[in-house]
């Protein structure tokens, strides 16, 4: 029996490459002074739907919110196997929180034919892990989170392995059904050279206006002649990328953007760690037991 996944995905500032300018004033994330990736658990997210579009059949969509530059991560799902990506872009979207993110993406969720929904676990520029359960609940499905591997899919049912930090349970649930997926659970396969070059010219509505205007189009309706066409070229060939806004998503608009976040950010600290002192050990069998005693001592270790 075939299934049908969307994966939810993201596209995040590179968190190991922190730098003073990281935040904003606001305390929302400044995206423009950090590259962007893609959400390293999604990806996981991906691999799993993808293996289960290979075992069983089905298709495997996936969904991102965020500028058009995210539309990055949506191609890079396509090279991966994914048949097809929608972009949720909108500027009343900026702000949101995680309740805000999930109250969003289920309205597009909700605009397609699903039996699984799969996340990450957490994406790395806020680690909240609260959009995944957050969409399960609006969209009034069962969930199974930090799924680590996927035991058995038929008859209407899933059953998956969960981890519990020292442990794992068996977890089974009615579909359609809510999977976050932790980076243990597989290893993401790598961008198809095929599925790469056909697809890396796919392009969102808003990234050919914006290479229209780049090109040095600055009368309103050449320019709308011009983006008409050319995605209209684009969408006979397979490669335009869906791109919704939250009129096309029916959305709620009190529950969007920075109304519809209860989050508010008290504060912003940078915290730097300094040594008090140093102490340097010598490379030898007599100085690291020295060393070792003198931490247990001071209850450092043991």
């Amino acid at each position: 029996m075939p299934y049908n996944c969307v994966v939810m995905i993201k596209q995040v500032p590179d968190t190991k490459r922190v730098t003073g300018q990281a935040m904003n004033d606001d305390g929302t994330v400044n995206r423009a002074a950090l590259p962007a990736i893609f959400n390293p658990e999604d990806l996981n997210a991906l691999e799993l739907a993808l293996e289960i579009k290979d075992q069983y059949g089905g298709t495997v969509t996936v969904i991102t919110m965020g500028l058009p530059a995210a539309s990055e991560v949506l191609r890079e799902a396509l090279y991966r196997g994914a048949d097809s990506a929608i972009l949720v872009t909108d500027r009343r979207c900026a702000a949101s929180d995680t309740l805000a993110t999930s109250y969003i993406i289920s309205c597009a969720v909700k605009k397609l034919d699903y039996d699984i929904v799969l996340c990450g676990r957490q994406a790395i520029d806020g680690d909240t892990a609260q959009v995944g359960p957050q969409l399960a609940e609006k969209l009034e499905i069962p969930q199974i989170t930090y799924v680590e591997k996927l035991i058995h899919l038929n008859n209407g049912s899933i059953s998956a392995r969960r981890s519990i930090g020292a442990g794992w349970q068996e977890v089974k649930a009615g579909l359609p059904a809510l999977l976050t997926v932790v980076d243990e659970a597989n290893e993401p396969r790598v961008p198809a050279a095929k599925k790469l070059m056909k697809y890396k010219k796919a392009r969102t509505r808003a990234e050919v206006e914006k290479a229209v205007r780049e090109a040095g189009s600055n009368d309103d309706s050449k320019t709308a002649k011009l983006v008409e066409t050319q995605c209209k070229a684009l969408d006979e060939k397979g490669l335009l990328i869906k791109q919704w806004d939250l009129d096309y998503l029916e959305a709620d608009m009190q529950w969007c953007g920075r109304d519809g976040s209860p989050t508010k950010v008290h504060r912003i600290q940078s915290v730097v760690l300094e040594a008090k002192g140093s102490k340097e050990v010598a490379p030898t069998l007599e100085a690291i037991t020295e060393m070792t005693h003198e931490l247990i001592e001071e209850h450092t270790i043991g």
